[in-house]
């Protein structure tokens, strides 16, 4: 058993981090509009986008006039959006994962009419993906919830943003009805458990004394949104498919002592947890515990239960970059593995990329057999790929080996999956071409097939130039990923 002959071969990209026109065409600010970009600082606590930040916080950055922004810019795919996607044409893309930046489409969230603007763009980008046979797989919601429904209301802690999500979801489903059939929820929906305000834009003064229970509360309004974009996208889109997202991160734990094997399970459970409610349709049993500990009480209206029981998705996507391990009592002599966004212990037998991400490609393998046992449906694996410091030769090549090899590994670990048994129906690259960065908003740690000359203060000529790994992608897509 191999990969499908249907099989989704493509890659992936988000509106904040590509688009930029973050101020055109009567497009509101999002709250990834206000994270800047660091020159030479660059450690976790530097990554302001993650941390708690207020409405002062958010203020300054807009009425900033000499910091750097780059997802304001990003490689503005605004005005690049055809040739870039005769690029991935070129590569023999079949899916192009991308999402629709919320706040194009109601600049402040929660208007009654949407920004015909905004609605026409994308009525551009799809068809122009339509037009070589490349497949939208659509996340309605990439950490860029609209800056308004943050300073206003507290974003998805506030019960009121399931409606604003809810009319958004609609407008777009009836719009593209019949050009997307595939769409993801939220992206990383639980990244929130790292940052209120990428996850769930959610700003210090609408917070309490006890930051556990406004985590969960805002989760479980996330729940309910997302069931109700199942619940409109069956009604409205024949023959869709609305999946959700995790971000995974396969844990083994750090030693066979049965108090890391047992930490190991409760990481592991916090993780499923998201997709078990949104899979499952109710809350697991194992998070009781949890919530008695941290004084967490999930305040629900009546009809919450049954939404979540009646409108599952219908498939479970994932990132997938590092593994990571387990321990129970961690002290200063543990080595640890520190990446941008997440850390545990150091793996020995791993290697480490420039960011410090350990490479895994059998855990890609160990997550997907374990994902399809639990939950028998089909996956989706939406971001997979490796972020390094290219080099552009003056004859405008890019000679990256090291992603080749990378991939290579890691497309293989999902080809073990599928001669497993596991139903996997495609695979989108993250970053297909360069973007910004997501944790360190910097264009030097790049993902891409194609290298875009802009650096990480928004200067250069913004020409696309493609890297050796772009006709090695193209041979694996026509191979259909026989030859790596």
């Amino acid at each position: 058993m191999t990969f499908s002959n249907d099989f989704l071969w493509g890659g992936a990209i988000a509106a904040n981090q590509c688009e930029g026109a973050w101020n055109v065409d009567g497009k509101g600010p999002s709250i990834a509009d206000t994270a800047p970009y660091f020159k030479n600082k660059q450690d976790y606590e530097d990554y302001v986008c993650f941390h708690m930040m207020s409405k002062d916080d958010v203020f300054d950055c807009l009425n900033d006039q000499e910091g750097c922004y780059p997802k304001r810019t990003g490689i503005d795919f605004y005005h690049h959006y055809q040739e870039d996607i005769r690029l991935f044409a070129g590569m023999g893309f079949k899916v192009l994962r991308m999402s629709i930046a919320w706040s194009r489409i109601f600049p402040h969230g929660d208007e009654e009419e949407p920004n015909e603007l905004g609605l026409q763009f994308y009525d551009k980008v799809f068809d122009e993906c339509l037009k070589y046979g490349i497949q939208p797989l659509v996340t309605l919601s990439h950490y860029e919830t609209p800056l308004g429904l943050a300073l206003d209301y507290g974003g998805w802690l506030n019960r009121k943003t399931i409606s604003f999500y809810e009319k958004y979801v609609k407008t777009v489903f009836e719009r593209y009805k019949d050009k997307v059939k595939y769409w993801i929820t939220f992206n990383e929906i639980n990244v929130i458990l790292h940052s209120l305000y990428v996850g769930g834009a959610i700003l210090k003064e609408y917070t309490s004394n006890n930051l556990d229970q406004d985590c969960f509360q805002a989760i479980h309004h996330l729940f309910l949104a997302s069931s109700l974009a199942v619940k409109w996208g069956h009604e409205i889109i024949q023959d869709s498919h609305i999946g959700c997202m995790i971000a995974r991160r396969e844990a083994y734990p750090a030693t066979c002592h049965p108090e890391d094997v047992l930490q190991c399970l409760d990481e592991d459970q916090m993780n499923l947890f998201f997709t078990d409610v949104q899979l499952r349709g109710y809350y697991p049993r194992y998070m009781n515990r949890y919530f008695k500990e941290h004084q967490i009480v999930i305040h629900k209206e009546a009809g919450d239960d049954e939404l979540l029981r009646q409108y599952t998705c219908d498939f479970l996507s994932i990132s997938y970059y590092m593994s990571v391990l387990s321990k129970k009592h961690i002290d200063e002599n543990t080595e640890i593995a520190v990446g941008n966004l997440v850390n545990g212990v150091k793996n020995p037998y791993l290697e480490s990329s420039t960011w410090g991400w350990q490479k895994d490609p059998i855990g890609l393998t160990i997550a997907l057999r374990e994902l399809y046992d639990r939950y028998q449906i089909p996956l989706f694996i939406a971001e997979l790929g490796l972020g390094e410091k290219d080099v552009l030769t003056k004859d405008h090549k890019v000679h990256d080996d090291y992603r080749i090899d990378f991939l290579r590994d890691y497309i293989q670990g999902a080809k073990d999956a599928v001669e497993a048994g596991v139903d996997l129906f495609g695979l989108t690259v993250w970053g297909c071409i360069d973007i910004v960065s997501m944790s360190t908003s910097e264009m030097s740690k790049r993902y891409g097939f194609i290298y875009v000359d802009v650096d990480d203060l928004g200067k250069g000529s913004y020409q696309r130039y493609k890297k050796d790994s772009y006709d090695w992608y193209k041979k694996v897509i026509e191979s259909n990923g026989e030859e790596l």
